[in-house]
């Protein structure tokens, strides 16, 4: 919303110096309205009143001070600005302790009028924005406000999240860095009957090996060099909740034996303790390898991929579903504008066919990112250099547009079908020589 859009509302007896007023906002093309007294102002001024309002301390009736307050009790947020007399100091002093904007003193000229409503009407602009924004983002609930988009893969997700959420069962969850793995993990659980329960989030990345022992198991007093006092690991304190295991792939060989027991058991092993602890914990875990290949090559136990695996999520890479990409960028704005209090600037077409041409190795937190910087207005946020055209040639056309997103849906599900174009096709709900000549359009094997 711009200032434009708002209106200012006068509130002053003496009809010349309300028709100066008045005349002053018409001048500088700000709708205006009048009233000669607070108890006329309050019956015009609506709920969520978009607008200011300007009044004169000394009024029939209730005085400026009493409006001030009326009007903050029915928005905290409305600017009002007080017109005060010479002798009016004191009176000025308690109407800004009241909440009033800011106060123009006797007499003034139209000029520092205007000045002081341009600022109020910009802050109130940017009030009411950001309440638009944050009523927005409130409206959008469930699984679509976790997991934005209408593409088919993301659907997909989305239904399987809804089928598994509150079933015991651990899952796994495989995607590229950035593709919104931790988002899939808090998804389950709050759409889970566990969701009053923790949510316990541990990167196995993240610390060195005898750190991430400690903090996944927990360990007694005198357990070794350092340990002063008992602590409660990770597993034990997402007890009744959910356990998310980010980097699973990095997980030493000593400590997935000891997950592995952990999650046939559903018991839990302090470090320095001879007793073991019964845990009732759902375990999500996230990998961007392929965990099989990786057990098959002896990098990761056999045993404990498919004790994980009974409940496997694929989340995909944005670059395979380019057409979720308008809907992100409106739902990253939205939040970013309203998490730094500025305006939504929208996006252009020319910045749009940008956004949809760009390969997003960084995936949803790239957007993410990206959007962040175009509401912070930070210079050449929009992607960089790499997905400017070249000079002299002209963007990719929706046509190109689509077909490049076309081609990355098809190869993506030949990847994950092993090329078996029949079993890709029924999963693209088209017939098999359609997907055969798109193989040969796009030259894909």
């Amino acid at each position: 919303m711009k200032h434009t859009d708002l209106s200012v509302l006068i509130v002053e007896d003496d009809p010349h110096v309300q028709l100066g007023c008045v005349q002053a906002m018409q001048l500088a093309g700000v709708a205006v309205r009048a009233a000669a007294s607070a108890e006329e102002a309050q019956a015009i001024v609506p709920p969520g009143f978009a607008g200011v309002v300007v009044t004169d301390m000394r009024l029939p009736g209730q005085d400026g001070l009493e409006l001030i307050r009326w009007c903050r009790q029915r928005d905290a947020d409305m600017p009002v600005i007080m017109i005060t007399g010479h002798g009016d100091v004191g009176l000025a002093v308690e109407a800004m302790r009241s909440g009033a904007y800011d106060f123009i003193p006797k007499p003034f000229s139209p000029e520092a009028l205007v000045e002081v409503v341009r600022r109020a009407l910009e802050k109130r602009a940017l009030t009411l924005e950001v309440a638009a924004l944050r009523k927005s983002l409130a409206s959008r609930a469930g699984l679509e406000s976790q997991l934005i988009g209408n593409s088919p893969q993301i659907q997909r997700v989305r239904h399987l999240i809804a089928e598994i959420a509150d079933s015991p069962v651990d899952v796994l969850v495989h995607g590229e860095t950035g593709t919104g793995k931790e988002v899939v993990a808090q998804a389950l659980h709050t759409h889970s009957s566990r969701r009053g329960n923790p949510f316990v989030a541990l990167n196995c990345g993240g610390m060195p090996d005898n750190l991430l022992d400690s903090e996944l198991f927990g360990h007694e007093s005198g357990a070794f060099t350092g340990a002063q006092k008992r602590r409660i690991g990770k597993i034990e304190h997402a007890h009744g909740g959910t356990l998310f295991l980010d980097e699973l792939e990095s997980m030493p060989t000593g400590m997935q034996v000891k997950l592995l027991r952990v999650l046939q058991e559903r018991r839990v092993e302090r470090l320095g303790a001879n007793d073991s602890l019964p845990v009732d914990v759902r375990v999500v875990a996230a990998t961007k390898e392929n965990l099989l290949q990786r057990a098959r090559d002896g990098g990761f136990r056999l045993d404990l991929y498919y004790r994980l695996n009974v409940a496997a999520i694929e989340l995909p890479a944005l670059r395979e579903r380019r057409e979720d990409v308008p809907l992100l960028t409106e739902h990253f704005m939205l939040r970013a504008a309203s998490r730094y209090n500025k305006p939504n600037p929208g996006v252009t077409r020319e910045q749009m066919r940008r956004l949809m041409a760009h390969d997003w190795p960084g995936n949803v937190r790239e957007l993410r990112n990206v959007a962040d910087c175009l509401v912070l207005g930070i210079p050449g946020a929009v992607l960089g250099a790499d997905t400017a055209p070249p000079a002299g040639a002209d963007a990719p056309s929706l046509t190109e547009m689509v077909e490049r997103y076309e081609r990355d849906l098809i190869a993506a599900e030949l990847g994950r079908h092993q090329g078996n174009v029949a079993h890709s096709a029924r999963a693209l709900r088209i017939p098999k020589t359609t997907l055969a000549d798109k193989v040969r359009k796009y030259g894909l094997s």
